[in-house]
């Protein structure tokens, strides 16, 4: 009989590694792309008539203004918006056309007095810095990545064949789950059933974790009525803490939710079926 009570008391407290905190290779490979633009705005590094200094970098080069944002943690990709003068909602990018623009964003932003003050010696090491702290971001994305890597170790400890990142039309049989495309982080096909599987890990409190909850329940009965399927969550982390409701209601939904310690019960019942 399932017992969530224990389900939850199993619950590990971290899944980290020291390799998880910081992608130094991403970090580097971002910084190496826009280094040259960064040297050249190393030269607005102590000048006391900035917009000056500014004038004459952009009669230079303007394209060196073009990496700005990076220096207040903010990356080009993400079209970043924000108020102007007039309250109006206008893209970070926008201030990089002219001279003054330039100069109302390096003032309103306090980089006017980081770069006077010469608190900054080298953009280059400073950007390295601030890619790092901008990477921390990722480190729920390696959370899952590392799960993925347990439980793919645990079966493949146990003998057991599979497939990884595998898309629902594989399956055009299973119709109830529409026309939405879902990708299955591992499949394993016994001589008796089909096994859809999604795992993931969370490490700390979010809407995620429901929004998580309340998708596989309603995804495991629309692949459950299928004789030859069957959806398995395979999920972990004491950030489940904060959203216990809504996990016991999915734990109740869904014949088979296992965490890093109950998967065990999970791999013993495909090797009687194997």
């Amino acid at each position: 009989m399932k017992d969530f009570s224990l389900f939850m008391s199993q619950l590990s407290e971290t899944n980290a590694t020291l390799e998880s905190f910081t992608d130094f290779e991403k970090v580097s490979k971002n910084v190496a792309k826009i280094s040259i633009k960064l040297n050249q705005l190393n030269y607005l590094l102590g000048k006391t008539d900035l917009k000056n200094a500014v004038s004459e970098l952009f009669e230079e080069n303007p394209s060196s203004f073009e990496v700005l944002d990076i220096l207040v943690a903010v990356r080009a990709s993400d079209n970043k918006k924000v108020l102007n003068d007039d309250y109006k909602p206008v893209s970070v990018q926008s201030y990089f056309v002219d001279v003054e623009h330039i100069c109302n964003f390096i003032d309103r932003t306090g980089l006017a007095e980081v770069f006077a003050s010469k608190k900054i010696t080298n953009l280059v090491d400073y950007v390295f810095g601030v890619e790092v702290g901008l990477d921390t971001n990722a480190r729920k994305n390696r959370g899952g990545n590392i799960m993925a890597a347990a439980v793919a170790k645990k079966f493949a400890d146990a003998g057991i064949e599979f497939q990884t990142e595998v898309n629902s039309t594989e399956f055009p049989e299973i119709t109830a789950l529409g026309a939405d495309l879902k990708r299955f982080d591992f499949v394993i096909k016994t001589n008796g059933k089909t096994y859809l599987i999604e795992a993931n890990y969370y490490n700390s409190s979010g809407s995620k974790l429901n929004e998580t909850a309340r998708s596989y329940s309603d995804i495991a009965p629309k692949i459950n009525q299928y004789p030859q399927y069957e959806f398995v969550w395979i999920t972990d982390g004491q950030g489940w803490y904060s959203a216990k409701n809504k996990l016991e209601e999915a734990y109740s939904i869904i014949p088979r939710v296992y965490n890093l310690t109950s998967i065990s019960e999970f791999i013993s019942d495909i090797i009687k079926e194997a």
